[in-house]
């Protein structure tokens, strides 16, 4: 297990060298993502201003406040409660956010699918987790809202996110097919086994 401070945008190398474990703390950039944003950009066509390439996504619609523009707040929308919601109704995007976009990141709380695992290996990509419930330390790392792109669709709009010292994120999917979640489902299943086989229960 190691530790990184990565500052965003990232390189192949910065990503293919993380390994399930590790502890991502992230620097500069971050963008906000959800499932309107999502369906919006590749079930209607639309697409964003952002250049997200090398970047990290999180998985949220924040709680904002409309203010007047100014250096503080240069989006005219102030963070109240930046929190991360749950992956798993997004797997499907996964795989295009990253090869039409660049995404290499993406945070989320409950972890993905088989086929997100399938596009980290073969585009260089991790998934770093969130648990839940932190939303309010995970809004003090985030210092100002930059920019928002297709607005109407607030809160689910495609946020851009100024943060300092984001994490530590532990990365829990990684670009050489590791993953928490099947190493913990796969630990499960293994002491289900046991207890039942104590109790002289068959599988």
């Amino acid at each position: 297990m190691a530790d990184y401070d990565i500052t965003l945008p990232v390189s192949d190398a910065d990503v293919r060298k993380l390994r399930v474990g590790d502890h991502v703390t992230l620097q500069e950039t971050l963008f906000g993502i959800r499932d309107a944003t999502l369906i919006h950009m590749f079930d209607k066509g639309r697409k964003t201003r952002f250049d997200l390439r090398g970047h990290a996504v999180i998985h949220t619609a924040p709680n904002v406040k409309k203010v007047p523009v100014s250096n503080e707040c240069p989006a005219g929308y102030r963070s109240i409660c930046i929190g991360t919601t749950t992956s798993a109704r997004m797997e499907r995007f996964t795989r295009p956010l990253m090869a039409e976009y660049g995404v290499r990141m993406i945070i989320g709380k409950g972890g993905l699918g088989k086929d997100s695992a399938k596009a980290f290996q073969d585009l260089g990509g991790v998934y770093l987790a969130i648990i839940g419930g932190t939303a309010a330390l995970e809004t003090t790392w985030i210092e100002r809202i930059l920019d928002v792109d297709m607005d109407d669709l607030n809160p689910e709009s495609l946020w851009h996110f100024r943060i300092k010292d984001f994490g530590p994120l532990l990365v829990a999917m990684d670009a050489h097919g590791g993953s928490l979640y099947d190493a913990v489902g796969a630990r499960a299943r293994d002491r289900r086994a046991q207890a039942l086989a104590r109790m002289g229960v068959g599988s």
